[in-house]
């Protein structure tokens, strides 16, 4: 009875300390990290050792025509749909909107967040080519590529630097915005965006279900750390707040400004 108690003690004593040092969602992005790695290790022997062989070509056969594995299935819109998809999963693509994106941290004088932003996506295509190069799994070979590829295929680079990327870009957005709804949206589009990207990478028959899903997979976990690292940049005092939180950059630039108003004193009671 006595250690139950202290047990239920500590555990309301560690309760407390996340909740009131506003650890909660670090202490729960952890755990993601955590059973993010876990997840790409397990499906990463799986893979390894051949045991997703069958489902792996089941998936790319399936999306294609029985009488002509060169034409995938659904009409011809969806075709082009699907190479417009996979585009916005290229190096080109990411590579310009982080620029972008950057260039306008960079007007707003955000300038820890641009570091973080460009840090993020160079980081997160180092890390997918050097998993490539430790899995130097070969590609599909059991229908036409509808897309040029030249790299291996485990894990996919699209899904994984979409994830990271969109993932990324949509946590910057989701600070600028004070308004939870909003948040929630820039989110779910970054999410929506990355699943679609790595679906369009099977229909062209250039990856693996499971290419793309250990993509997805390490790309949740880079980005998660990224925001890890800016959360605790942010709580230092070394990066920007949020919009929404106290002392927030904005409200540091308004002050900052010549010749800005100072705050109106408070009325007397009548």
């Amino acid at each position: 009875m006595i250690g139950s108690l202290q047990t239920r003690h500590v555990a309301q004593s560690i309760w407390a300390w996340v909740r009131d040092h506003g650890n909660f969602v670090l202490l729960v992005s952890a755990l993601l990290v955590g059973g993010g790695v876990w997840g790409f290790a397990e499906l990463a022997d799986e893979v390894v050792e051949g045991d997703t062989k069958v489902f792996d070509e089941w998936a790319i056969k399936v999306l294609r025509r029985n009488d002509n594995p060169a034409v995938p299935i659904g009409p011809t819109w969806l075709h082009e749909a699907g190479r417009d998809m996979t585009a916005l999963g290229g190096v080109t693509v990411l590579g310009g909107m982080t620029l972008a994106v950057a260039g306008y941290l960079l007007m707003i004088r955000k300038y820890h967040a641009m570091w973080l932003v460009l840090v993020a996506t160079t980081g997160g295509l180092l890390a997918n080519t050097m998993l490539k190069w430790v899995f130097s799994r070969e590609r599909p070979q059991l229908v036409p590529h509808l897309s040029v590829v030249q790299t291996s295929s485990f894990p996919s680079g699209h899904s994984m630097l979409s994830a990271v990327v969109y993932l990324t870009l949509g946590v910057m957005l989701a600070r600028l915005v004070p308004n939870r709804a909003a948040k929630i949206y820039f989110l779910s589009m970054a999410i929506l965006l990355s699943f679609l990207i790595g679906i369009s990478r099977v229909y062209m028959g250039v990856h693996y279900p499971t290419d793309v899903l250990a993509g997805w997979t390490a790309g949740c976990v880079w980005a998660t750390l990224c925001y890890i690292v800016a959360r605790q940049l942010q709580i230092r005092g070394k990066v920007e707040r949020d919009v929404d939180e106290p002392g927030g950059v904005e409200a540091a630039i308004e002050t900052k400004k010549p010749g800005a108003p100072a705050p109106a004193p408070p009325q007397p009671a009548p």
